[in-house]
């Protein structure tokens, strides 16, 4: 009789940087549209991750998140990026209303010495199609964001990484007393990404 094993690839630093920073570029995009940060119908439909999800068609949307992209790459692969934060603030008022937290655990051998790990193709895909599916369904957790809003990107880094001269030193933009929602995570078996979503407490505010 036949057995049958679950097939391993093989996973690169290099193939695991392109993994995560293309999740974070099709996350982000989903979190701007589940949430309104952008009119509905500034996004295109696409499929992805064996799902239907959303892309900004704005230029400047579309020319940060690939800028980022190619920063955040960098970070990846030379294990230095601890944290990306994508942060929903009042368009008004700059008050922070939702922080999106992506926490990146780096396998340190593999940065250093270049050898590689295995784990499926497939098996990442549903770790990473259980977060976006819970991305798209934000709205039955969070609360309605029902003021004009804006977002900004925050990366934590290694503390000898210099600041690249289109990004600038922040503060870590905080909500006091925040509710959380700790949401699924993925591992490429070099790169562990822990996601974690809190927002305004109004119940807090009212007390």
């Amino acid at each position: 009789m036949a057995s049958k094993t679950a097939t391993k690839d093989i996973i690169t630093l290099r193939g695991s940087t392109a993994i995560v920073s293309e999740f974070f570029g099709y996350a982000a995009n989903s979190i701007l549209y589940n949430r309104g940060v952008y009119p509905e119908e500034s996004f295109g439909r696409v499929k992805k991750y064996g799902l239907p999800l959303l892309l900004s068609q704005d230029e400047g949307v579309k020319t940060f998140i690939a800028n980022l992209n190619t920063q955040l790459s960098e970070w990846l692969e030379a294990g230095k990026l601890q944290r990306i934060v994508l942060v929903i603030m009042s368009k008004a008022t700059n008050e922070v209303l939702e922080r999106w937290n992506f926490s990146i655990e780096t396998d340190g051998e593999v940065v250093e010495k270049g050898v590689s790990r295995e784990k499926s193709d497939k098996e990442i895909m549903r770790e990473i199609q259980a977060i976006m599916r819970q991305i798209a369904s934000s709205i039955t957790y969070l609360p309605c964001l029902d003021e004009p809003c804006i977002f900004d990107v925050l990366a934590n880094t290694d503390m000898d990484v210099a600041v690249p001269f289109t990004w600038t030193e922040s503060d870590p933009k905080l909500i006091a007393n925040p509710q959380m929602v700790k949401l699924h995570s993925f591992d490429t078996k070099i790169h562990k990404v822990d996601t974690l979503v809190s927002y305004k407490n109004d119940e807090w505010d009212e007390q």
